[in-house]
């Protein structure tokens, strides 16, 4: 596999990452009112798509792939 293709795929995979997380992140609203113990399951959903992310992120930055948020 060639570098291009690999940053590609590799940013690809971190925008679905990304996508990811900002859609966790909401859920947490939307479980609001369904009590503490479903809040703190969103909430470390929500952290762990955002692990993935930074993740994805740090990898893209080893490859020199500069990404503007």
């Amino acid at each position: 596999m060639n570098q291009p293709v690999a940053h590609a795929e590799l940013l690809a995979t971190y925008r679905r990452a990304q996508a990811e997380a900002a859609h966790k992140f909401g859920l947490i609203k939307a479980v609001a009112a369904k009590g503490p113990k479903a809040i703190q399951a969103a909430v470390d959903t929500a952290a762990k798509a955002a692990k993935r992310r930074d993740s994805y992120a740090a990898k893209l930055a080893q490859l020199g792939v500069n990404l503007k948020d």
